[in-house]
């Protein structure tokens, strides 16, 4: 006997065997249990999500001699005929073969003669968008008006190619693609039937390639176990060619540390054991973009499909880099597997350089690159600020002729973090004996709240109601404000005082950009009369 592939032996003979589809299924049960069956149908979703099988099943339901709660017996004539395919009144048709006008007249002609041995003669045609547009028109008539005894059931992979006269014809419903959960329970019941031993995380690693086909997870399967072998995560590994999330975690730390040797070694391994490298980098692109999720809706959203260990593994690479990162990060791998599928003959140079790109992000010269190199900045600016410069500015600590640049060339071995501390706790200890300049009070706020509201709403409230001043010189911006919560909800905006600044120019207040202090008013508040006491 030859060998059936498993997808086609375990095809669902009825609809409650059908995963993943219970929106389409309770529906069509009870179209069949109450008699209500359309004369047209169309089956619209991703391949191997169930379409021609349920197309198959509502076939042999609509010619049932014993229907059970509308599902077929799969015990008389009709059932068995139809699952044997010998059934001549079941006729379904490849579309994408049978393009012409010619076959849809053909149909056209016999539908006028009664079914031959069945209930009602059934036309299943898969891949229906197809069709050509004559061959269209050809059906419409028919489409809308076919005889009793006759039933259109069309699938199509690519709805949008329909023409909108065709689909307003038809009863539709589109198939989604099957949740992981589903796909791995399947996967471990028929593994069960074949006495093969598969673990769970293999079934959701072989589920998770699927991208949501049951026909793809199964032979995925078939093919992981062949010869009869225990199916474990090392072998899907190995006969799928995939790197597992744990290696992809160890790609995002050293790229993290600029590690440049364990990324140009991992791309080293995957050419040297004949993994795929557009493969490899899909695993990538798709482990970038749960991290980039999870930043922005967290690690427990219904859009990431994976296992427990798998989460963590995410949620910790995800708190190694800022969003702005991620993004730029998701770009460039975009941009590069892109390259690699157009030009195949140079995938290694293309993934050697995207990595160097994401290592080092002054390589590239785009706005997001931009973006995510001011993030990393801002950061280390918050971690300096964390360590005791309490003045609410950016200095320019860095430069050459700054004093952490004159000090670096006095003591080229101290390390850089500790010689900032330092220098920067030596400034502190000294900025009360500075002479501090003659403050200006700034009445006028108006146009300056109006540019901070532009920027950021929630800073000009914080802001709206503290008092101004001005050094003489420019040099230094005073803000007074009434509680030290709102003092510590100003300093907690990692951009606040890049929207001040900018305000304090743009709004004519300044014509340099000036060191910004926000400070709390500890003046004595003027007893005001209480509205309810003025009544009285």
């Amino acid at each position: 006997m030859a060998h059936l592939a498993l997808y086609r032996k375990y095809r669902p003979k009825t609809f409650s065997e059908v995963y993943g589809q219970d929106h389409i299924t309770s529906i069509l049960k009870y179209e069949s249990s109450e008699g209500k069956l359309s004369h047209a149908y169309l089956f619209c979703g991703p391949r191997g999500t169930g379409k021609t099988t349920c197309a198959k099943i509502l076939a042999k339901v609509a010619n049932c001699d014993n229907p059970i709660n509308g599902e077929p017996c799969g015990k008389c004539f009709a059932c068995r005929s139809i699952d044997s395919e010998s059934a001549t009144d079941v006729v379904e048709m490849d579309a994408a073969s049978n393009t012409g006008v010619d076959y849809i007249r053909d149909i056209k002609d016999e539908v006028t003669y009664t079914p031959a041995t069945l209930k009602n003669r059934v036309y299943i045609i898969d891949e229906v968008h197809m069709l050509s547009i004559n061959a269209f028109n050809a059906l419409l008539k028919t489409l809308e008006e076919p005889p009793e005894h006759v039933i259109f059931i069309l699938a199509t992979t690519e709805q949008h190619k329909l023409p909108a006269t065709v689909i307003s014809r038809c009863q539709r419903f589109d198939f989604r693609r099957i949740p992981l959960q589903d796909m791995s329970s399947r996967l471990s019941e028929i593994a069960r039937l074949e006495n093969i031993k598969l673990e769970d995380e293999a079934a959701d690693m072989i589920a998770k390639q699927a991208s949501g086909g049951m026909r793809d997870a199964i032979n995925l399967f078939e093919l992981c176990a062949t010869g009869g072998r225990d199916v474990t995560k090392e072998s899907v590994m190995e006969s799928l060619g995939i790197s597992g999330i744990e290696n992809i975690f160890n790609i995002a730390a050293a790229v993290k540390k600029s590690d440049y040797d364990a990324l140009l070694g991992a791309i080293d391994s995957t050419v040297s054991s004949s993994k795929d490298l557009v493969s490899f980098f899909e695993e990538i692109v798709s482990f970038w973009r749960d991290m980039t999720v999870v930043k922005y809706v967290g690690i427990d959203s219904p859009t990431i499909e994976l296992t427990a260990g798998e989460k963590e593994l995410v949620k910790k690479a995800s708190e190694m880099f800022t969003v702005e990162e991620l993004i730029y990060h998701s770009r460039v791998l975009d941009d590069s597997l892109n390259q690699m599928n157009r030009l195949p003959q140079i995938k290694r140079y293309t993934a050697e350089m995207a990595f160097l790109r994401l290592s080092d992000k002054k390589l590239d010269p785009l706005p997001p690159s931009v973006l995510a190199r001011i993030s990393s900045l801002e950061n280390e600016i918050r971690l300096l600020k964390a360590k005791g410069n309490v003045i609410f500015e950016l200095p320019d600590h860095t430069g050459p002729e700054s004093e952490i640049g004159r000090e670096a060339e006095k003591n080229p071995d101290e390390p850089a973090e500790e010689k900032t501390e330092r220098i920067t706790e030596d400034r502190h200890v000294d900025e009360p004996d500075r002479s501090e300049p003659e403050m200006k009070k700034i009445s006028e706020k108006g146009e300056f709240l109006e540019k901070i509201g532009e920027k950021d709403p929630l800073l000009k409230a914080y802001l709206s109601d503290a008092s101004l001043s001005i050094a003489a010189d420019e040099s230094i911006a005073v803000f007074k404000v009434a509680t030290p919560f709102f003092k510590n909800m100003i300093l907690s905006e990692s951009k606040a005082v890049g929207i001040i600044s900018d305000a304090l120019i743009t709004s004519g207040l300044c014509r340099t950009v000036p060191k910004v202090r926000v400070e709390v008013d500890d003046t004595p508040a003027t007893e005001q009369t209480d509205f309810f006491d003025e009544l009285l």
